[in-house]
């Protein structure tokens, strides 16, 4: 795959009147108004320096050109030097939501862009792709050494977790809607982060990866022999115990994740697939006997644990007779309906045993007030919260009262108040708002608390 989406940007320039009087006043005009650009973020400084131009303003958090591939620099902690290139398309939306696209072995975050569909995607439903570019001579991620493997260590999952800052710092962007995807490399990427950094990744989809903690080394070695060749076998309990013990004390919800794996892959063999499933089953807490089973694809088995909706807890794609290079156009799309991004197929089911919500209207000509009740019905406590939502078309809301809502139309989220962000096991929380409507009072459908996808009762 050969990279492409560079940009050619022009230095502004500027001009003054000849006298010295004119001459100064004309010349304090430009510095006055340079100086507000680069303070508001002004359309004048968008981004010259995420293209090399101009060194340092990238700490303005400027936006970047839309509908390109620009490189950003200077977006905070890298200890490992990788670079950052971002797609944000003409269609963003607001608090949109962040994939991060991780490459393969011997690739780069341009290469990641031209050799998948995930741009062509973001200009369709309106998130922010992050394309993480590895500068060391093997262009492999670190997925190996312990400070890639702590929270917070250092390393590529340091610098990757910083472009997300950046991303959600510059555009308001929904930190309750940040997922993580990968091939090779990059699926065994998506492991780590989804272990590293459970707090910021809603959901992953790893394309012929291994478990988190399997390629782990002690001497430097970026490659562990054992793991690709699928001879790391551990229980269920003993995967999860290395995802737990990435972040300790951590009791916050998990994110989701989906694998994808051939069965002749003869780089990273095919017991890798299995044993995904036994490490992310157990983090998750659901059993290992598939809620469903079903053959969207012709040679493809696909499981699902947890729940049988398109947002299981857990989701698994076997290929029959495909090798390591098994991404292929199309796939990208499924990994969005994983996430729930993708805007199509069937509506996700409730994952038993997270939350469940009830909600209720009470309607007059053209408004309505609206009542929501969130109960916790997992058995750890929840340490700040972030409920999404569909309201009916037609609704908008105009205020609201235990949590912050953002858009006021369409899908909404609702963000947990300072004095209510802790839920209790078994517990629950009232919020409610009041909104306009142009003849549809119905309550709002398709709840999701911190990306799982909740019951209505």
């Amino acid at each position: 795959m050969s990279a492409t989406g560079s940009n050619t940007m022009t230095r502004p320039s500027c001009t003054r009147r000849s006298g010295t009087r004119t001459g100064l006043a004309v010349l304090l005009g430009v510095l006055v108004s340079l100086l507000a650009a680069l303070l508001l973020g002004a359309p004048g400084a968008v981004a010259r320096e995420a293209a090399g131009e101009v060194p340092g303003t990238a700490s303005l958090r400027a936006e970047v050109p839309r509908a390109a591939l620009t490189e950003v620099t200077g977006f905070g902690s890298n200890p490992s030097n990788l670079q950052m290139y971002l797609y944000v398309p003409d269609s963003v939306t607001a608090n949109p939501a962040v994939v991060v696209a991780v490459h393969y072995c011997t690739g780069s975050g341009p290469a990641m862009y031209s050799g998948t569909e995930y741009a062509s995607l973001a200009d369709r439903y309106g998130f922010i792709v992050v394309y993480p570019s590895v500068t060391r001579a093997s262009k492999c991620f670190d997925v190996s050494s312990p400070q890639a493997l702590t929270r917070g260590g250092g390393s590529d999952p340091v610098g990757i977790k910083s472009m997300v800052d950046w991303v959600i710092r510059t555009y308001s962007a929904d930190t309750g809607r940040v997922f993580a995807t990968g091939i090779s490399s990059g699926a065994m990427m998506t492991n780590v982060l989804l272990g590293d950094y459970p707090d910021v990744f809603a959901a992953g989809a790893a394309f012929a990866g291994v478990p988190f903690g399997c390629f782990a080394t002690t001497d430097g070695s970026e490659w562990n022999s054992a793991c690709s060749g699928g001879t790391v076998l551990r229980t269920p309990q003993e995967w999860g115990a290395l995802v737990r013990n990435a972040y300790p004390g951590y009791t916050g919800p998990r994110p989701r994740m989906q694998v994808w794996h051939g069965t002749e892959d003869d780089v990273l063999r095919y017991p890798n697939f299995g044993e995904q499933i036994d490490q992310w089953t157990d983090v998750l807490g659901v059993g290992r006997t598939p809620a469903a089973t079903d053959t969207p694809q012709s040679g493809w088995t696909r499981t699902r644990y947890g729940a049988t909706g398109d947002r299981a807890p857990v989701e698994a794609i076997s290929l029959q007779g495909v090798g390591h290079n098994l991404y292929a156009n199309g796939m990208a799309a499924r990994a969005l309906t994983f996430f729930g991004l993708g805007g199509s197929g069937p509506a996700p089911e409730p994952q038993p045993g997270s939350c469940k919500v009830t909600a209720t209207t009470s309607a007059w000509s053209t408004g309505l007030t609206g009542s929501v009740t969130i109960t916790n019905t997992g058995t750890t406590r929840i340490e700040g919260w972030k409920l999404g939502f569909t309201l009916p078309s037609g609704q908008s809301i105009t205020n609201g009262w235990g949590a912050a809502y953002a858009p006021a139309s369409g899908t909404v989220t609702a963000t947990n108040a300072a004095y209510n962000g802790t839920i209790a096991a078994n517990a629950s929380v009232s919020i409610g708002y009041q909104a306009g409507h142009t003849g549809n009072s119905s309550a709002p459908t398709g709840f999701s608390l911190n990306g799982t996808v909740c019951g209505v009762g």
